[in-house]
């Protein structure tokens, strides 16, 4: 069934593509994924979560355990450099992270899962979900809202340009970075370049403080844990011969285990109050705690693997463990609450050496990875389903 749907996966693909739209803003995206599944027999909700999420539930003919599948679909806020010819019509919005191509999969699967829901011994919900890119993201809502708390586990997938399609890529345990925000104002006393000491430079206490940070990383954490600190902006513009009275900082932090989240947060506000105490300055910190770091269940990804391996099919040529991955993902918000699995489907287009990664503005996959995606996913839900 899949097999003879990929034109329509890719055509799905290619039209989303052309038709981005920014996290939180996803309207009229929204309305072409509930306009597919009119007409089919299914119960639709929309408007979930903090925007537009949509849950479409699937219910077999038979009792049994309940799942969710998950594919986002909100754009990012970049300009396109690919040479496709369904490059983006929305000037500085693009799909550079693959979320077209997770919604074309999810779509024609979910149809043919609907197609054949007599056979299935429970019920699956399909979970298009909002604003994966912008924090709070839309995944953290829909679990708040309490429209999966009757799931046993959930299912999703991420393209990456990490190998040739055909492969197909999982990793048990901590797999995606979680990740913090943080903002901090720092404000001294202007004055003369030439009398210093009659001013208090707001700029010296903040460049110790972009160098102390790292030594959270260095000196605080196990040589086994995972962390980033990265301050990405340094605000502190002004005149060559003035003392600048105040500066502005803004950073990103990641982490791959919560008690390494706890640590640097508890160290980055140490850091800050001495920051006072020793330049005599006073500072305004915000600190917000944006993804966790998402889990894989060991158990049920192994099964995954199992499933996946024991497919025997021709477009999925090569299963195989992934390293964890340093970008973070809100499908970790789900595996918080329940027994999860997100696995990986290389994506690299034909021909192509060196990939441009996610995010990129000139990214772009081998659109013959939907197809895997679609099968791969299909084969979990059966293995899950015991069926053949």
């Amino acid at each position: 069934m899949l097999e003879s749907r990929t034109d329509e996966m890719i055509e799905i693909r290619r039209y989303l593509h052309e038709n981005p739209e920014l996290s939180f803003k996803e309207e009229k995206t929204a309305q072409y994924i509930i306009d597919f599944y009119k007409e089919k027999d299914v119960e639709i909700q929309s408007n979930l979560g903090n925007g537009y999420g949509i849950i479409v539930t699937i219910k077999g003919g038979k009792p049994g355990k309940n799942i969710g599948l998950r594919a986002d679909f909100d754009a990012l806020p970049i300009v396109e450099e690919t040479d496709v010819l369904f490059k983006s019509k929305n000037e500085g919005v693009m799909h550079a992270c693959g979320h077209d191509g997770h919604t074309a999969y999810l779509l024609v699967l979910a149809d043919c899962l609907i197609q054949l829901k007599d056979e299935i011994p429970g019920t699956i919900k399909i979970i298009h979900q909002l604003a994966e890119e912008v924090p709070p993201g839309g995944a953290k809502s829909i679990v708040e809202s309490g429209v999966i708390d009757d799931l046993d586990n959930i299912f999703g997938i991420h393209l990456l340009p990490m190998d040739s399609a055909g492969v197909v890529g999982y990793h048990a345990g901590y797999s995606f970075n979680g990740r913090a925000y943080l903002k901090l104002k720092i404000q001294g006393r202007s004055g003369h370049g030439s009398s210093p000491h009659l001013a208090n430079d707001a700029i010296v206490a903040g460049a110790h403080f972009v160098t102390a940070a790292q030594t959270i990383i260095s000196r605080r954490l196990s040589p086994f844990d995972i962390g980033v600190i990265t301050i990405g902006s340094f605000d502190g513009k002004g005149t060559f011969n003035i003392i600048k009275d105040s500066v502005e900082l803004e950073g990103d932090i990641r982490y791959m285990s919560v008690e390494t989240k706890e640590k640097i947060e508890k160290e980055v506000k140490r850091l800050v109050k001495g920051l006072e105490e020793e330049f005599g300055v006073t500072c305004d910190l915000t600190y917000t705690n944006d993804y966790p770091p998402l889990y894989n269940d060991p158990d049920l990804t192994g099964k995954v693997a199992e499933f996946l391996k024991n497919a025997k099919d021709k477009d999925i040529k090569e299963v195989m463990e992934f390293p964890a991955m340093p970008p973070s993902e809100d499908f970790a918000y789900y595996s918080e609450k329940i027994p999860s699995c997100f696995f990986y489907i290389a994506c690299t287009p034909k021909g192509v050496e060196k990939p441009y990664f996610n995010h990129n503005p000139k990214f772009d996959i081998d659109e013959d990875a939907l197809l895997v995606a679609a099968k791969a996913v299909g084969y979990v839900v059966c293995g899950y389903y015991e069926l053949d």
